[in-house]
């Protein structure tokens, strides 16, 4: 039999143990160190785990929204569910499925499921994908993508020509390429505020909660930025996942008035040879989709596919009662 247990404080360290360790689609994004950066009152909490026998097979991090919506997860790119590597086969998955999705219909009108995204994955979700389709999920994608880093081959080599070109111009600067301290933070959210602006919008993190992530998630989040001397010209955040080599630009922000060169491309460069030189294999760039994927911003896509990119797909999945 399998059994519900909503989630309590007392599982924090029993749920991140089973995330990073025990899981074959958990990251640091779903552990309770990562979401307890919110301020307690933002999200009413709803999350829960499947168990069978005292073995967590499946955990739901998730919160209500004013509609009786269940979604996973408002405070997080992706949410879940998170399955247990042990759980990861066809009659389990479909019983650990059925037992959620009892729990779902008793309590909500509707359920928002966001799984891991293939590339953070660290064994293939076909099978969790077939259930939920399968079970009365209706899917969503969205298009995002990523550049594959040859271990063998500099990321320069596989840009297209006007990226090389541009990043040609950098070159005779004395750039630096480092980890931003502490005191720099600052500095990089001003300009995270200014070229969020141009697109009517907000930055996610506050500059509060951006330095608390990073103090948080040390192994997994780091900030790092191009400088002419002193002078800040570019900077990013990148999310860290070890487990399937790969790391994800989070944030850039650049300073609009600096035009010698561009530092954009020359902060990417200089992240995807760090990257290839650190041993990742792939350098996600997230969405460029809106409105669950109903609107690609074209020029955004285009931009990317200058840095040699592939394209990869994130899947929400919704069903109503």
């Amino acid at each position: 039999m399998y059994t519900i247990t909503p989630y309590n404080q007392a599982l924090e360290n029993r749920l991140d143990n089973f995330v990073l360790n025990d899981s074959m689609n958990g990251t640091f994004l779903h552990t309770r160190n990562f979401l307890n950066y919110h301020p307690k009152n933002r999200f009413v909490d709803r999350s829960f785990i499947v168990e069978k026998s005292g073995t967590i097979a499946a955990y739901f991090p998730g919160n209500l929204t004013p509609n009786n919506t269940f979604i996973s997860n408002q405070g997080a790119t992706y949410g879940g569910p998170v399955l247990s590597k042990y759980f990861y086969s066809v009659p389990k998955i479909k019983e650990v499925l059925e037992t959620a999705l009892s729990h779902f219909k008793t309590h909500y009108q509707k359920v928002i499921l966001k799984p891991t995204p293939r590339l953070f994955s660290r064994e293939n979700p076909d099978l969790l994908e077939y259930f939920l389709e399968h079970f009365g999920f209706k899917k969503h994608t969205e298009l995002s993508c990523y550049t594959p880093l040859d271990k063998e081959t500099d990321p320069i080599k596989n840009v297209k020509e006007r990226c090389r070109w541009t990043f040609k111009k950098s070159i005779p600067y004395p750039i630096e390429y480092r980890e931003l301290k502490d005191t720099e933070i600052e500095t990089f959210y001003k300009f995270l505020v200014i070229s969020k602006e141009k697109y009517h919008t907000k930055p996610v993190h506050s500059l509060e909660e951006l330095i608390d992530l990073k103090n948080r998630c040390k192994k997994n989040i780091k900030l790092k930025a191009i400088f002419l001397g002193e002078k800040f010209l570019g900077g990013m955040v990148k999310f860290i996942f070890e487990e399937t080599k790969t790391i994800h630009d989070q944030y850039v922000a650049i300073d609009p008035q600096f035009k010698d060169f561009q530092p954009t491309t020359c902060l990417y460069i200089k992240a995807l040879q760090e990257a290839k030189s650190l041993g990742f294999q792939n350098f996600s760039w997230g969405i460029s989709t809106e409105n669950n994927g109903a609107y690609l911003n074209e020029n955004l896509y285009k931009f990317k596919e200058s840095f040699g990119i592939k394209p990869t797909i994130n899947e929400t999945y919704e069903i109503s009662f």
